[in-house]
């Protein structure tokens, strides 16, 4: 699921000033979408590269249809039954379509519906149906209308609800375990849509099981061509990437936040290893190291398994002096063979279960930390396949 932040910035926050800072915010934080007034959309597109959502207008229903919006999106439900401005006919039996939202125009891919009572949740649910996206404000209500409407309709529509803190936001991806698809922000707090926006990252990142292998060897080979990985993005002493010879087990490398005598600290880089080796990234498939380049991404992760992504900055490969690591994980079917290159160098470290050490002073029989999963590769996505790698 692609988890999305939606900030609101329509003429109900203020004038253009007001919406323009809103809308700013959202660029800067790196929310997916606005939802504007149609008039705004040239100007949204001025100010930056985000996707925009538009209301369509009040006169483009009277006349039945006016040009088509240069918006990403088009939404229906402002001014009409969806936020309340019109009233539900007194027989509604939960059957709606956008037209039923706003009249005669049937340019609209999103429906925008207020939850003012229960009848709303069934009308919000029925204009679900016909719609691409569908926005739900709750009022005056907790968690019980957005479970009700992610079991009943979370399939068949983009569901982004209504929230006005990154708390509520966090609260709303994590409803029911599935959670909504995306959250509408409505704030002018830079801090609660950055947050919410974190809130998204945390929600689509995966929570790996690391476990322990036996190192068996460590010797040195000589020389390789051998890979630096310096990020956009800072690491932490607990922080890391998963490399390795074998796209089943991959060792945890740490990031290079440690001082040294030798060379100062950059927990940006993380010395992965030779260039035919594995790294693991976001979206839980492989890269080999000689392939990645500027711009890519690749997947950090953390002693307890926490991942994150980071964009790669720059690629360093020299030929340096190398150590084979080899290991032996204990699996169900028995004991099985991982194995690494990596630079014979002090700064490199790996994680053990009673830290992270050197590869320098790593002995026969200590334990490193890996990611295993007995899976083939093909192009770095997992395959059902027999593979033999050694």
């Amino acid at each position: 699921m692609t988890r999305t932040v939606w900030v609101k910035a329509d003429d109900s926050v203020g004038d253009w000033e007001a919406r323009k800072r809103r809308i700013t915010t959202a660029i800067e934080a790196g929310a997916d979408w606005v939802l504007v007034d149609e008039d705004d959309v040239g100007r949204v597109r001025d100010l930056g590269a985000i996707d925009v959502a538009a209301f369509l207008s009040d006169a483009d229903v009277v006349d039945g249809g006016g040009e088509t919006a240069e918006a990403d999106a088009t939404f229906v439900g402002k001014g009409g039954e969806g936020d309340g401005s019109i009233d539900l006919p007194d027989d509604f039996t939960g059957s709606a379509d956008l037209t039923t939202l706003r009249r005669r125009d049937d340019r609209a891919q999103g429906a925008y519906v207020r939850v003012l009572g229960t009848e709303y949740e069934a009308f919000a649910e029925s204009a679900a149906a016909a719609a691409d996206i569908t926005v739900v404000i709750g009022e005056d209500w907790s968690i019980i209308p957005l479970e009700n409407l992610i079991a009943r309709v979370g399939d068949e529509t983009h569901l982004v609800a209504g929230a006005t803190t990154a708390a509520e936001a966090r609260t709303a991806f994590e409803t029911l375990e599935l959670g909504a698809d995306g959250v509408l922000l409505d704030t002018d707090s830079p801090e609660e849509i950055r947050g919410a926006v974190e809130a998204r990252d945390a929600a689509e990142r995966e929570s790996l099981e690391l476990t322990t292998a036996t190192v068996t060897a460590v010797e040195a080979t000589g020389m390789a061509d051998r890979v630096c990985i310096d990020t956009g993005s800072l690491m932490d002493d607990a922080e890391g990437m998963l490399v390795g010879s074998l796209s089943r087990g991959l060792f945890f490398v740490h990031a290079e936040t440690a001082e040294s005598p030798y060379v100062e600290s950059r927990p940006f880089r993380v010395n992965a290893g030779a260039v035919h080796a594995y790294v693991r990234n976001p979206e839980g498939g492989t890269n080999y190291l000689a392939e990645l380049s500027s711009g890519d991404e690749v997947q950090v992760v953390d002693r307890d398994g926490g991942t994150r992504e980071a964009i790669v900055g720059r690629v360093k490969i020299e030929k340096r002096p190398m150590f084979r690591i080899q290991a032996e994980v204990t699996t169900d079917d028995g004991v099985d063979r991982v194995e690494t290159l990596i630079q014979n160098a002090e700064t490199v470290k790996v994680a053990t279960d009673e830290g992270r050490t050197a590869v320098t002073d790593l002995e026969t029989g200590d334990e490193v930390v890996v990611y295993y999963e007995d899976v083939a590769r093909h192009f770095g996505e997992a395959v059902e396949e027999s593979i033999i790698e050694k």
